[in-house]
């Protein structure tokens, strides 16, 4: 049987997919407890998104949005290496762990750069 190593790149893409996909899970029900605040009338509302006017709510809207996107591209890369055909080399998939991150990374800038 061959040991696994925690310092290999596909660990840390394992470990990013996983960990990005329980603060999501985390996230979800204050998002809905947000939105409900809308059935309590417009002023509510209007108090919780003064709120979200804060720097600080923006710099978590921008992890919140780099978390989405490394879920999503590491996602992508589960997905290719169940479905997908085999080659030979490991630089391919090695590979496939640089662009997500790089795509996520890409994502999180543009949302940055939109909200400041």
């Amino acid at each position: 049987m061959m040991a696994r190593s925690g310092n290999h790149p596909s660990y840390w893409a394992f470990l990013g997919h996983r960990l990005s996909g329980l603060a999501l899970a985390v996230f979800l029900p204050v998002h809905f407890l947000f939105l409900g605040l809308a059935l309590d009338g417009a002023a509510a509302m209007d108090a919780a998104l003064a709120f979200t006017d804060q720097p600080l709510v923006k710099v978590a809207e921008w992890g919140l949005v780099m978390l989405l996107a490394l879920h999503f591209f590491f996602g992508l890369r589960v997905l290719a290496l169940e479905f997908l055909p085999w080659r030979d080399g490991s630089g391919l998939r090695a590979s496939w762990i640089v662009y997500g991150a790089g795509g996520a990374l890409a994502i999180g800038a543009v949302f940055l750069f939109g909200v400041f």
